[in-house]
């Protein structure tokens, strides 16, 4: 069940990363997203992780105005790729993105050198369905970041930008911020174990911030244990302002002009 909490700004949320599709939500998927839209959540993207799921993403897409979704497929979902599904997916006028995809090594043991070459084969070619698409790309990456970047910064220039999902404090990929990347910040940024990105975080342009769920996951503080949903991006905000000596409202104003411009505006 979502938090009953209420909040009042000035400024509205886009929660650019929300697994709305995830089984966590079928019993209260409607109540939940009319209490976020009342509560300062603008838009909501949905990101292709499992692609026996984007039916569904796409579905909860067209059923509510302000709810988007991406297609592609998680690094750990390979198995099931199918490009001509994908490329059916990105036609459609609420996808909004390729991905999440990228790398994730987190599984692999050193010695899986034909996995690892699998993963960036599968990387490349939704990047090319990006570039081809002409739309940005939601990148997840795990113990991979040197591969990430290398591959990131040869395709940047072909692309719409995109996103470092749920990104990870990483110095080597911060880099990337002047290839036309941008950062999703979330509820990790509040744990208590978040010493790298809170460092980090003030070294990140401020014109490449976005706000992120990952809901179901990651739940903020103070609220660890609990479903994760689009609304407690409030908290991250919260905790975001703090850092950065911004006053919430300059906050949000910033990530929501961010996030319009990144996947509402068309590429740049």
């Amino acid at each position: 069940m979502f938090l009953n909490l209420q909040f009042q700004n000035t400024f509205k949320i886009i929660d650019t990363h929300c697994h709305l599709d995830d089984e966590s939500f079928y019993g209260d998927l409607n109540e939940m997203l009319l209490h976020a839209f009342e509560n300062g959540i603008d838009k909501i993207i949905i990101p292709g992780a499992d692609i026996k799921n984007l039916a569904h993403a796409r579905e909860i897409a067209h059923n509510y105005e302000k709810v988007f979704y991406a297609a592609g497929i998680h690094p750990c979902e390979l198995c099931v790729f199918d490009e001509e599904l994908l490329k059916e997916h990105l036609k459609d006028e609420k996808c909004v993105a390729v991905g999440e995809c990228g790398l994730d090594y987190y599984r692999l043991k050193s010695e899986d050198t034909e996995l690892k070459k699998q993963q960036k084969e599968f990387f490349i070619l939704q990047l090319e369905l990006a570039k081809e698409f002409q739309k940005p790309v939601i990148i997840h990456t795990r113990d991979a970041n040197e591969d990430t970047y290398e591959i990131l910064k040869q395709y940047a220039k072909n692309l719409c930008g995109g996103v470092l999902h749920c990104f990870n404090a990483s110095k080597h990929l911060l880099k990337l911020a002047d290839e036309g990347f941008y950062f999703g910040i979330g509820g990790v940024l509040t744990f208590k174990n978040a010493k790298n990105l809170v460092e980090i975080l003030p070294q990140i342009p401020k014109d490449k911030l976005l706000l992120e769920t990952d809901a179901p996951y990651l739940t903020p503080e103070p609220f660890r244990g609990r479903r994760n949903d689009p609304l407690l991006t409030q908290m991250v905000a919260n905790k975001m302002s703090e850092l950065l000596n911004l006053s919430l409202e300059e906050l949000l104003k910033l990530c929501f002009n961010n996030s319009e411009k990144l996947f509402f505006k068309g590429c740049q």
